[in-house]
Order: C-alpha cells, then sequence, then structure tokens
C-alpha cells in the first residue's frame, strides 16, 4: 500500500485495516522479550546436553554430567542409614519390650514405626488407630487379646481369628431381641439367655471377656462391629456368628499374620512399641 493510501502514514504499520482504524502494526519485539525467548531455547540445548534426555531406539541419551535420578535416590538413602544405624543396631538385640523401656530408643521407634502402620495397618485401623467399622480401635485400653506389649508383638506376628457360633439356631427372635438389648445396656449378665446360650464360656461370669480367647468384653458398651444402629449390628452377631464357616452371613473378623516373610523382626517389635504408645498400651 502506498503512504498517499495509507490513513496513519510514518507509524509502521502493515498497511490492513479493519473498520477503518483498527490496524496491524509491524514493531519489534521489546528486548526484554527478544532476551527470555533466546536465553530459552540457549537453556533447553544446554539442559538437554548435561543430563538425561533425548530416547533412543534401546536407550537414551544419558547426559555429559552422568547423573540419574536413581543415583540420587541411592545417596539420600545412605545419608538417612547413616542417621538410622545407630538405633536399627540396637534394636536387633532388644525385645520389644526392651525397646519400649528406652525412652530414646523409643522415641526413634515411634516415629519410623508411624510409617510402617501407615503401609500396614492404617487401612484397617485408621490413620491414627481410631479403627473403622468392623476393626477394632488401638488407641483405647480396651483389647481382645490384652494390650501389653507382649500382646500386641504376639498380635502382629501371628494374626488372629477369633471364632464366634450362631445362635439363631438356639434361641428365638425374642430371646435375640432381649439379649441384645441387654449388651446395650451393659447389663448382659442379668440376661438368663446369656447362660442359656452358653456365652459364659467364652465371656466370663462376669461378661467381661476371656483375653487368651479373643473374646468381647459385653458390658463396657464397646462394640467392634457397630454400625449406626448399634442394637441391630449386635442382634446380627448374636444370630450369625464371628468366622463361623457354617453360616454366609457370620461376621469376617480376621487379622493376617505379619511374621515370616511379610516384616522382619525388627519392624514388628516396632509396630508392636508403635500401637502400645498410641495411647492404650497396658
Amino acid at each position: 500500500m502506498s503512504d498517499e493510501e495509507n490513513k496513519f502514514p510514518g507509524e509502521n504499520n502493515t498497511g490492513h485495516f479493519w473498520d477503518d482504524d483498527l490496524r496491524e502494526l509491524d514493531n519489534e519485539p521489546p528486548a526484554w522479550w527478544t532476551i527470555g525467548f533466546h536465553a530459552s531455547w540457549i537453556f533447553v540445548i544446554i539442559y538437554t546436553l548435561l543430563y538425561p534426555s533425548w530416547p533412543m531406539i534401546d536407550t537414551h541419551f544419558k547426559g555429559l554430567l552422568g547423573w540419574t535420578s536413581i543415583d540420587e535416590y541411592h545417596k539420600d538413602m545412605k545419608s538417612i542409614e547413616s542417621v538410622r544405624a545407630p538405633y536399627e543396631n540396637k534394636l536387633k538385640d532388644l525385645s520389644a519390650a526392651e525397646i519400649l523401656a528406652d525412652d530414646d530408643l523409643s522415641r526413634y521407634v515411634t516415629a519410623s514405626g508411624k510409617v510402617l502402620f501407615g503401609d500396614n495397618c492404617a487401612a484397617c485401623h485408621g490413620a491414627g488407630g481410631q479403627g473403622n467399622v468392623g476393626f477394632p480401635v488401638l488407641a483405647d485400653d480396651d483389647w481382645l487379646y490384652g494390650g501389653t506389649i507382649t500382646d500386641i508383638e504376639a498380635s502382629i506376628t501371628a494374626g488372629r481369628q477369633g471364632i464366634m457360633p450362631g445362635n439363631a439356631a438356639m434361641l428365638d427372635d425374642a430371646k435375640i431381641d432381649s439379649l441384645a438389648a441387654s449388651i446395650l445396656d451393659g447389663k448382659v449378665i442379668e440376661n438368663p439367655a446369656y447362660t442359656e446360650a452358653g456365652c459364659i464360656g467364652c465371656h466370663g461370669a462376669d461378661g467381661k471377656g476371656l483375653s487368651f480367647m479373643g473374646s468381647a468384653n459385653l458390658t463396657d458398651g464397646i462394640f467392634r462391629f457397630a454400625a449406626s444402629d448399634q442394637l441391630s449390628s449386635i442382634k446380627h452377631t448374636i444370630k450369625f456368628g464371628v468366622n463361623d464357616a457354617s453360616n454366609p452371613k457370620s461376621r469376617n473378623a480376621v487379622m493376617p499374620s505379619f511374621g515370616g516373610t511379610k516384616l522382619s523382626d525388627t519392624d514388628i517389635k516396632k509396630l508392636a512399641v508403635y500401637v502400645h504408645k498410641l495411647g492404650g498400651g497396658q
């Protein structure tokens, strides 16, 4: 377009106009933008030369520095292990009870045991040991198999699987309703159905359970399987039992064993101390 036809001569526009005065300019970008643009592609070239980058047929360009994230990881792990080593070496030769009695080791195990708990226990028992429906709380002082450090270590090592037979064939609905209400009120031993169904054999004459059998305390108002409707939940347990293989409606309550190949002896001791220190260890 000639200068005569250009409505804005000397403006350095391209001569393209819209709506009379809307036009396209032909100015150079700002200096800072030009510098940033050239610096960016120069940086990319240098970076791809120094670090692992371009893929090849069966490998990749490994970079002039020879750096890898795996090597960085191993260096970090060596640094961490050098700090842990004095503690870990002591743990191998001590029992869980001895570790618990040592304040310094106990603090270390509490920190490292938290990771083990998160990886192996939190899915069922909650991140803080608060429990989930169907899984016991580990932060209170109510224990099915005992809450001493030795009991906890044994539970983690060998696992637990108590058995309660269903009572639907022995007790009619009225007696089950009555027994469930008594358990909910903490007055189970006053109910004749408690003796009639043979509950006393596992839960004891006082209804407080026997730790060597893993039978629940029926007087403390703590219910492992309780959902929103505790009374209905108790009735279900009385009717169909727990881990009763003959009854498809029976409660499934199995804690797997973590001994053997799952966790090392040291890791089990760490977990035992950690669980004990959640607040309910005896």
